[in-house]
């Protein structure tokens, strides 16, 4: 239901892109982004963008991370660039209804997660 790519290990300061395909999902009216989860800690919404657009970003990737969607190939890409010692994480792609806050208990499907790792 989803295919995602572009994890892996990368050094501080260095540059990952996340893609997410729903090819059996339709994107329209649907909100799509990631969420990550490090070791020990609860999953936290990092970036979402919706079908009309509208972009959230959690304060700590603000400036580094870059979301956007390409409707016709239904997927969705996430630039993180300057990627820091608290960034590493599985990170999810979900899809939640347009309108709905980006928060755990909307999320209507999840993707398999793909790890980033930074270390040097």
């Amino acid at each position: 239901q989803f295919v995602e790519s572009g994890g892996g290990l990368v050094q501080p300061g260095g540059s990952l892109r996340l893609s997410c395909r729903v090819p059996e999902i339709t994107l329209d009216y649907n909100t799509i982004g990631w969420f990550r989860q490090a070791p020990g800690k609860e999953r936290e919404g990092v970036s979402s963008i919706s079908s009309d657009g509208s972009i959230y970003y959690v304060d700590s990737v603000k400036g580094r991370f870059t979301i956007s969607r390409d409707n016709a190939m239904n997927t969705a890409y996430l630039q993180m660039n300057n990627l820091k010692p608290e960034d590493p994480a599985v990170y999810y792609c979900a899809i939640a209804s347009d309108g709905d806050t980006w928060l755990y208990p909307n999320i209507r499907a999840w993707g398999q997660g793909t790890q980033v790792t930074v270390s040097s």
